[in-house]
Parts: structure tokens; C-alpha cells; sequence
């Protein structure tokens, strides 16, 4: 038996459908790129000089974050639920791909805990130190990307479905955001798919609810299509480097 996440029984054009903006809100897409052709234009989204990218929104770390010095592509660790492939490509503000940057992220599972503390899922009554799963880090390669292998996150009381990240584009810099997702996609997801639909009610807050969302906007959620074996989600992050 396959040890691989289940994905979603939709098919492309389903899948297309729920994407609420393409990569970066349209903001970082050539005008040749249209949503439902080319939800991100493919990963070398950029060449040389090719315009002026706007900066992406940072927002708060949360208060889940530690540094597993795990650098790894599959931060999965048996965690059961849809397969995510997400791809993060690092540019700067001229759109220039930033090549050895660091890359973290870290997310909660399919019942809405974190790896790591005390205090989690729906009672508060799950410990979970000591524990790794759905953290780790990468640097980016000469397109500046990185790509994670993982699940499709849950969520919490309070919070929209979200990942975190830190990008890391040298030894003195840091930015910390966080990756949304269409609420369409999500409400089926929670909805019909196990182990998310497993929990006792309904997430509180959407991405319109969701105070950090609204501040983040349009730069902060990714685009999504449908692969054979998972969905795939696109951000790009422009940062300043200096």
C-alpha cells in the first residue's frame, strides 16, 4: 500500500476553478500569463531585469517557530493528508532570482497541531515536543527556488489555513511571512477528505476573517494547480537583500 498523501478527487479544470489569484496576485506574472493557461507561468518565472517586483508583505512569526536544523525536501515525516508540493522562488526587488538563500517553513497537520510544543489541537491537550514534522529548511537553487514536499495544512481556532516562512537571502537579512490558500479549495478539502473532515466542527476564520491575511493581501497567497500525485502551490517572495 502506497505511503504516499491521497490527493483530492478533482479534476484540473475543478482544481483551476478554486484559485482565488495567480503567483504574487498577478503582480510578478509576464503579461502574457493568463490564470487559467498558465496558473504560474511554470518555475523560471523571470530573466534579468525584468521589471520592478514588489515587495512581499512581512507578517508575524507566530508563536511556533524553532529551528530544527533539518535541511530536507520532504518535511512530511508520515503525516497523513493531500500531498502539497510547495515552490517558493526568491527574487529581489529588479526580479532577479536570488540563488542561496535559506528557506524555512513550518505548518500545522491535519488536525491543527504543531510539531514541537505543548498545548495543541482542538483541546489543547496534545504534547507534541520533541517532535519535527512539517518543518524544514532548504537553500534556493540558480532560479531561486526551493520546493517542499508536504501535506495540505489544517487549521486552528482563529487562524485562515496558512505556512509559514523565513527567508534567509543572506547572513544579515531575514524576512518572515506567511503562504495562503484559496478558501474554496480548503472548505472542500476540510470538508471531504480524511483525516481533516475526522475533527468535531468547522474552521472559524476565513482568509477575509483572518486579521494577518488581510494584511499580507493578494502578494501572500499562492497560486494552486493539480498534479498527478499532488496539488502544487507557487509564491514568490521578493525581498530586499541588502
Amino acid at each position: 500500500m502506497s505511503d504516499k498523501p491521497p490527493t483530492m478527487p478533482l479534476n484540473r479544470r475543478q482544481a483551476l476553478s478554486l484559485i482565488a489569484v495567480t503567483a504574487g496576485g498577478g503582480a510578478f506574472l509576464p503579461a502574457a500569463a493568463t490564470a487559467q493557461t498558465s496558473p504560474y507561468a511554470g518555475l523560471a518565472l523571470f530573466d534579468a531585469g525584468a521589471g520592478v517586483c514588489t515587495i512581499t508583505p512581512e507578517v508575524t512569526e507566530g508563536p511556533f517557530y524553532f529551528d530544527p536544523k533539518l535541511e530536507r525536501a520532504d518535511v512530511t515525516e508520515g503525516k497523513k493528508g493531500v500531498g502539497l508540493d510547495v515552490r517558493l522562488q526568491v527574487v529581489d526587488t529588479a526580479c532577479r532570482p536570488l540563488a542561496g538563500a535559506r528557506v524555512d517553513i513550518w505548518h500545522c497537520d491535519a488536525q491543527g497541531a504543531y510539531s514541537g510544543y505543548p498545548g495543541q489541537a482542538d483541546g489543547q491537550d496534545v504534547d507534541t515536543s520533541g517532535q519535527t514534522f512539517l518543518r524544514g529548511w532548504q537553500k534556493t537553487d540558480e532560479s531561486g527556488i526551493v520546493s517542499f514536499a508536504t501535506i495540505y495544512p489544517g487549521w486552528y481556532r482563529g487562524r485562515t489555513t496558512h505556512i509559514h516562512f523565513k527567508v534567509f537571502p543572506n547572513e544579515r537579512s531575514v524576512m518572515t511571512g506567511q503562504l495562503f490558500f484559496p478558501d474554496g479549495l480548503s472548505d472542500q478539502i476540510f470538508a471531504t477528505v480524511s483525516p481533516y473532515n475526522d475533527r468535531p466542527g468547522k474552521r472559524d476564520t476565513s482568509n477575509a476573517r483572518d486579521g494577518i491575511a488581510r494584511r499580507a493581501g493578494p502578494l501572500s497567497q499562492a497560486a494552486l494547480r493539480e498534479a498527478a500525485d499532488a496539488y502544487q502551490a507557487l509564491l514568490v517572495v521578493a525581498v530586499k537583500a541588502g
